[in-house]
């Protein structure tokens, strides 16, 4: 397992790099100049041409890449191009807010979607089902950005029962909490079905209800943790996605995160800010897949033991050789 552990920490490496070479050449081949929007429309081009050299994009492509990425390895992102304060200083005090608001959004739609699925799994063909799947279909299709000023509407301007924007208090997260997790629940809810449904046709599902035991026991004891298996997979790529789309809900809650901190920069053409933005992002991404990936082996027996049977059949050859 441990091997298995470090051989996936390093193919992270060959992602990270192509991921910010290729994040280099979009900032190039896009429209717009960092330094002309600095030096403004009536500045002259001697100053012009010393804002580009000052912030380094005189350079060539790779001379600017290898600088970024060997930056990186010491843990200096840059400095931002506006405020001249360090990336990852600013990336690090904005980061909570966009994780706290990643992992409540998915928590609360893991416990609306893996119970919804499962409802819907053993009420098949019923009206209790297709009201499920009619719930996650319309909750998966509305756009969220639309759901969130839905929800301002309602509960901030006619109700009056929680803040419009702002996160000085606890109600100032259910909002932006609520609007990120519908659409996840649906997802979540439709894998759960799915895989609910293959399961509970398994040779041991019927030969545990031949036994005797009562169809509550049966579902929740022994087909859920075998359904859970993909499911668990998809909420990782859900964590993920959460991480870097909660850009709109951040904009209309006036959420000081890393998404508004990255648009903000998208916007002004603050290269090193994006560069260490999608730099940080992608790396937590890797790692939430990684951490799916070692879940996987807790989760599922067999997984497990496939991975003790290679670790046995080493030592028995090292064993043999010696």
């Amino acid at each position: 397992m441990l091997k298995y552990i470090i051989k996936r920490i390093l193919i992270l490496i060959p992602i990270l790099i192509g991921i910010s070479f290729i994040v280099q050449l979009l900032l190039m081949i896009t429209p717009g100049d960092p330094a002309r929007i600095m030096a403004g429309a009536s500045a002259e081009e001697w100053e012009y041409e010393q804002i580009r050299i000052d912030l380094g994009l005189d350079k060539p492509l790779l001379e600017r890449y290898w600088n970024f990425i060997s930056n990186a390895m010491r843990g200096d992102l840059g400095r931002s191009f506006h405020t001249k304060r360090p990336v990852f200083q600013d990336t690090m005090q904005r980061f909570p807010y966009t994780l706290l608001l990643a992992t409540l959004s998915v928590g609360l739609a893991v416990l609306i979607g893996i119970p919804l699925g499962v409802f819907a799994a053993t009420n098949q063909y019923t009206i209790k089902d297709n009201l499920a799947i009619l719930a996650s279909l319309i909750c998966v299709s509305m756009p969220s950005f639309w759901f969130a000023l839905l929800l301002v509407q309602r509960f901030s301007v006619d109700w009056r029962l929680l803040p419009v924007a702002g996160i000085t208090t606890w109600q100032g997260w259910v909002l932006p909490t609520v609007s990120l997790s519908l659409g996840y629940a649906a997802s979540i809810s439709r894998q759960m079905r799915s895989n609910m449904l293959e399961v509970v046709k398994q040779d041991y599902i019927v030969t545990a209800r031949a036994k005797g035991q009562t169809e509550r026991k049966v579902i929740y004891r022994h087909a859920l943790k075998n359904a859970l298996i993909p499911v668990v997979q998809t909420i990782g790529g859900i964590y993920g996605m959460a991480l870097g789309g909660a850009i709109i809900a951040e904009m209309i809650f006036s959420i000081p995160g890393l998404g508004n901190y990255t648009l903000s920069a998208l916007t002004n053409r603050d290269y090193p800010v994006i560069q260490g933005s999608v730099f940080i992002l992608s790396t937590i991404f890797c790692l939430v897949v990684l951490l799916i990936d070692i879940a996987f082996a807790f989760i599922d027996p067999r997984i497990r033991s496939q991975y003790i049977r290679k670790t046995k059949r080493v030592v028995k050859g090292v064993a043999d050789n010696g």
